[in-house]
């Protein structure tokens, strides 16, 4: 019997997909409004150093794991995230490029990871799940929700999309690893606190930190756009606040929230070169 509860019919393979948004990031690419483009620069801002942690994570209890099921999505996982750390490391290019001061955040981030870095294993694990849910779960909802991308430009659109799909995927990769591995309970709740502090503290601090350079910090028009885009309608945070807090549940699993119809809808949409899933690790 397999430790893996990843439906048999979903597949954790990496796409090599590349997105050139080089253009795109030179103007507000999400229906030219600085709030909503700066929340998701923000967004990218982590992912390179985030993604390549949670592929350290999970490959220091790779030898552990003797199920083959699972074996092969760890896999895929590995390869799925270096993919995302490699795009969005060219996105953040981009927004350098431009004239963004990022490398004061990159330091700072960096630095947090560092820290994260040396944490015991068992840490490291429960915080890659953690982590791994907030994406899961806003994946979901951008899959879902598409009012909420629709006025970004297409090409940004095809490269959220993307993500999301493979973030819906190994959803519950590195959760069924820590499962087998480690299974304590109590240590996976308490660290999905400190996550959640640390993901809303580096997001809100690199969108202020964006908005400042586009002159916006301080437009009360952009901000009370921003909180009605977060918290009222259509309200990006408010609603997946439900899901975000499920986590804390004992009998939680990330596939109790079973969303293969989003994933078929949207691979449908998904242009993807031919001969680019390959597998990856």
């Amino acid at each position: 019997m397999t430790v893996s509860y990843t439906p048999e019919d979903v597949s954790v393979q990496p796409r090599h997909m590349h997105f050139d948004v080089s253009q795109d990031l030179k103007t507000w690419w999400h229906g030219n409004d600085a709030f909503r483009t700066a929340f998701f620069n923000a967004l990218s801002l982590q992912f390179p150093d985030g993604e390549q942690q949670f592929i350290n994570a999970v490959r220091q209890y790779r030898d552990q794991v003797d199920d083959s099921k699972l074996k092969e999505e760890i896999r895929g996982f590995i390869g799925q995230e270096g993919l995302h750390s490699r795009e969005h490391r060219h996105y953040n290019e981009a927004l350098k490029a431009r004239g963004y001061k990022i490398d004061a955040l990159d330091a700072r981030f960096h630095k947090h990871m560092e820290w994260v870095k040396s944490l015991p294993r068992d840490r490291q694990l429960a915080g890659t799940c953690a982590a791994e849910h907030y994406t899961a779960v806003m994946a979901n909802a951008i899959l879902r929700n598409r009012e909420w991308m629709a006025d970004a430009t297409p090409q940004m659109q095809q490269l959220w999309r993307w993500h999301a799909i493979e973030e819906t995927e190994h959803k519950s990769v590195a959760f069924d690893v820590y499962r087998h591995c480690v299974g304590n309970e109590r240590l996976r709740r308490i660290v999905f606190l400190f996550v959640t502090y640390h993901f809303f503290k580096y997001t809100l601090i690199n969108t202020c930190s964006l908005l400042k350079t586009d002159g916006k910090l301080w437009s009360l028009r952009t901000w009370l756009g921003g909180l009605n885009f977060l918290w009222g309608r259509p309200g990006v945070i408010r609603r997946c606040l439900p899901d975000f807090l499920a986590y804390l549940r004992k009998d939680f699993h990330p596939w109790q929230q079973d969303n293969r119809d989003l994933l078929s809808e949207n691979l449908a949409e998904l242009e993807v070169p031919q001969a680019s899933i390959t597998t990856a690790g």
